[in-house]
Order: structure tokens, then C-alpha cells, then sequence
């Protein structure tokens, strides 16, 4: 029997306490098919969830619940609300020492401290060699991403702690694997910019959220273009491109990207 797909409404939904939520249906492949709606959402963590937005998620049918943050993450915001019946597949992306110290800084570092570490570029610059060192060195944990979603894994929700990074990468990594153009999944990351999505940092410092502060910071809550670009330049630099990237790096065999497919597009 197939399985019907829960109807998403027209409107982007609001949930409470989960930021940056949204079903990336829609998307067009470069073969002119569509990623189905109802079948891969994104957005950050679920420790905020509220009762109704809980009952919205375990509403959705899901199958996989991928959670990329560390222990340090899970430490600061929480533990994921229990969806029942899903599963819950811990998968960090980032490197737990150097992200927590970073971060500390971030949220609790003085201004003078926050000026050393993040202007004249530096927060740019950190920003996109992170998202290429993700590419390059996180091969086999995007390789399970797509393995688990290949075997019946969907639908399912992808998310990290602002739902921006490290979701964004792996949405991105998994829209590449089904055929979706790199322009379109532009347009899907750059949506974390908008008002409603966009992550807002705790900051426990004297310096609080001055104009400055904000200014600081801005790179790092952006999604920027030169971001991803950057990932998608350590695909084609490393590997010469999507295909080898997943067949070479991710170890994606033909079948595994046909299931795929099968699971996330529409009728060809």
C-alpha cells in the first residue's frame, strides 16, 4: 500500500517554540520534477516545542527525526521533545570542542572579546570555511543521512540548533542527491533570513545586544550565499562535482539515489 503524504497547508505554518520550520516541497529538480510536499522539513531544535506544536510534528507522519547538534548544544537548549513513534537519530556535525569554546564566546564574551574574534571579515571567513570543512570531512555522517532516508527514513525533519548550518547543509546535500539544481536550493537555504525564521542569540554579557553587538554578529546568524557556495565549491575543488561527491565521498551507489527519488519527488 503507498502511503499517503499529509497535506501541508498553502501557508508556511508558525510554530511557537520550534524556529525556523518549513517543508521544502516545491523544489524543481534539473529534469523538471518537484520534491514532494510532505515529505522533508527542516528547522532547529525541537526542545522548545510547545503541546500545540508538538501535536502539529507528530501529525506530520514522520518516520526519522535527524538532530545534527552536539552535546554542547543539547546542554544549552535542551533535549528534543519525544515525538512517539519517530525516530531520533543524534548526528553532530560540528566539532565539539572548538564549537563549544566558540559559542561560549559568543553568548557571554565581552565586547573587546567579540571585536578580536569576529570583525574585518573574520566571522565571514570562519563562516565559510566551516561550511567547507563540513563538505570535506563530514562524508559519513551525510552518507547515513541519505542511506536512512533511502530506506524508508521519510518523511522526515532535519534540524540543528537555529536550523540555518548544519540542517541547512545536510537539506542541501540531500536535494543535490535527488537532482535539484544548486540555484533552487539557494532559494530554500536564504529563507532562514527571513524575520520569522531567523535565529536570535541568548547573550548573558555586560555588552548585551548593543547596535554593535548585533553588527558582530551578523554573520553569523546570516544565511549568506557565500556560504553555501563555499560548500558547493569543496564539492566541485575535492571531488569534481555532485556525482563523484556522492558516489566517490558519500559512498551513494546509483540504487541508493533512485530510492531517493522515488521517496522525495514526484511522478516523473
Amino acid at each position: 500500500m503507498t502511503q499517503q503524504s499529509p497535506q501541508i497547508p498553502s501557508a508556511e505554518p508558525r510554530l511557537a517554540g520550534v524556529r525556523n520550520f518549513r517543508d521544502v516541497g516545491g523544489l524543481p529538480t534539473a529534469d523538471g520534477r518537484k520534491v514532494r510536499y510532505g515529505r522533508l522539513f527542516r528547522s532547529g531544535h525541537l526542545a522548545g516545542a510547545t503541546a500545540d506544536d508538538t501535536a502539529f510534528l507528530s501529525g506530520l507522519g514522520l518516520h526519522a527525526v535527524f538532530d545534527f547538534r552536539n552535546a554542547a548544544d543539547q546542554r544549552l537548549d535542551g533535549h528534543d521533545v519525544a515525538l512517539p513513534g519517530v525516530r531520533h537519530l543524534n548526528i553532530p556535525l560540528s566539532d565539539p570542542a572548538d564549537g563549544a569554546e566558540f559559542w561560549r564566546m559568543v553568548r557571554s564574551g565581552s565586547l573587546e572579546q567579540l571585536r578580536s574574534l569576529l570583525r574585518g571579515g573574520r566571522a565571514v571567513d570562519r563562516m565559510a570555511a566551516s561550511y567547507r570543512e563540513m563538505i570535506r570531512t563530514r562524508t559519513t555522517e551525510h552518507g547515513r543521512v541519505l542511506r536512512t532516508l533511502a530506506e524508508n527514513g521519510v518523511p522526515a525533519l532535519l534540524h540543528c540548533a537555529a536550523g540555518k548550518d548544519r540542517a541547512g547543509l545536510s537539506t542541501a546535500v540531500t536535494l543535490l542527491a535527488v537532482g535539484v539544481e544548486r540555484d533552487a536550493i539557494e532559494t530554500d537555504y536564504l529563507k532562514s533570513n527571513d524575520a520569522h525564521h531567523r535565529y536570535r542569540v541568548r547573550r548573558t554579557s555586560a555588552a548585551g545586544t548593543s547596535a554593535e553587538v548585533m553588527e558582530l554578529l551578523g554573520p553569523l546568524l546570516d544565511a549568506r550565499a557565500a556560504y553555501l557556495s563555499a560548500a558547493f565549491g569543496a564539492i566541485d575543488e575535492t571531488w569534481g562535482g555532485t556525482d563523484r561527491y556522492l558516489s566517490e565521498g558519500l559512498k551513494i551507489t546509483p540504487r541508493i539515489r533512485e530510492r531517493l527519488r522515488e521517496h522525495l519527488l514526484d511522478a516523473a
